[in-house]
C-alpha cells in the first residue's frame, strides 16, 4: 500500500476537494458509493477512494479493469450551480486538470479524447465516468468517477486491452506514488473547477481543444443502440461534441464513445 490515508487526510484537510475522504479497501464501484453519499447530502468535495473495485464501470456499461494496489479509483461529489445540459463541462474540466498533471511527468504529449479519455503515447491511461442527479432543469450533484492506470504492468492488462490501454509505469519504466498523484489530482481539479464556476467555460474549452488532436478528424460515435460518423468540428459551450455528418448538417453529441477513423 503506497497510500497512507492518515497522511492523505491531513494534507487535504480544509481543501475544496478531499476534505472528507471515504476509503474502502475494496468496493463494487466508487461511483455507487459516492452517489449514495450524494443522495444523503454529502457536501461538495467529498471523495470516495478504493484500492480495488469488483464492478468498476466505464462508458456504455463496460467494465473497468480495477485490480488492487496499483491504480487510482476515486469518485468526487460536486454540486455546481448549472443547468443539467451543461453537465459535460465537468468531465471536460476534469480532463484538462488530469492531462496537465501528467504533462509534468512525460515529455510525450498527453492528449484528450472526447468525452472523457486521457491518452498517453496513443493509449488510454485514464478514464472518467460522470453520473448526475437532477432537480428540475438543474444539477443537484454530479459524481465524477476517475480511474488512472498508475503502476499496473503491461502484462497485467486483459489481453483484449493490451493494445489499447497503458499505465504511467509502463510508459515511464518506473513506479509512481499513488498518494502523490491522488493529491495532485484533487488539488488541480479544484483549481480548474474554480475556473469553471467563477470565470465560466471559455478558458477550459480553449485548453481542452489545444490538447485534443481528434478535432478536425473523421470520427465515429457509438451509442448503446446507434453509431454515427462524421467530422469532429469542436465542442460547444456546454462541452458537447459537434459533428458534421455526411449531409453537411451539424449534430451535437453529449455522450457516446468516440473513435478516430482518419487522422487530419
Amino acid at each position: 500500500m503506497d497510500i497512507n490515508f492518515q497522511v492523505l487526510r491531513k494534507k487535504l484537510a480544509g481543501k475544496k476537494i478531499g476534505h472528507k475522504i471515504h476509503y474502502y479497501p475494496e468496493t463494487g464501484s466508487t461511483n455507487d458509493r459516492a452517489f449514495e453519499l450524494g443522495i444523503a447530502g454529502a457536501p461538495e468535495g467529498t471523495v470516495v477512494i478504493a484500492d480495488r473495485q469488483s464492478t468498476g464501470r466505464g462508458r456504455l456499461q463496460r467494465n473497468w479493469h480495477s485490480p488492487g494496489g496499483v491504480n487510482i479509483y476515486t469518485s468526487i461529489i460536486l454540486r455546481p450551480k448549472m443547468e443539467a445540459n451543461a453537465a459535460p463541462r465537468v468531465s471536460i474540466t476534469a480532463g484538462v486538470a488530469i492531462a496537465e498533471i501528467l504533462d509534468e511527468y512525460f515529455t510525450a504529449k498527453v492528449h484528450l479524447k472526447w468525452p472523457n479519455d486521457v491518452i498517453l503515447n496513443g493509449k488510454k491511461v485514464c478514464g472518467m465516468l460522470s453520473q448526475l442527479k437532477i432537480l428540475g432543469n438543474f444539477i443537484d450533484f454530479i459524481v465524477l468517477g476517475v480511474g488512472i492506470n498508475v503502476n499496473i504492468g503491461k502484462e497485467d492488462f486483459p489481453p483484449e486491452l493490451r493494445g489499447l490501454a497503458t499505465s504511467l509505469a509502463a510508459e515511464a519504466g518506473r513506479r509512481f506514488s499513488r498518494e502523490k498523484i491522488t493529491i495532485s489530482l484533487y488539488e488541480n481539479l479544484a483549481k480548474w473547477y474554480e475556473v469553471l464556476t467563477t470565470e465560466g467555460f471559455r478558458k477550459i474549452k480553449d485548453k481542452w481543444l489545444s490538447m485534443a488532436p481528434m478535432i478536425g478528424c473523421a470520427v465515429s460515435i457509438a451509442f448503446i443502440n446507434e453509431v454515427i460518423s462524421g467530422n469532429a468540428r469542436g465542442i460547444d459551450d456546454d462541452g458537447s461534441l459537434v459533428i458534421e455528418t455526411g449531409n453537411g448538417k451539424e449534430r451535437k453529441v453529449s455522450a457516446g464513445d468516440a473513435t478516430v477513423l482518419r487522422e487530419k
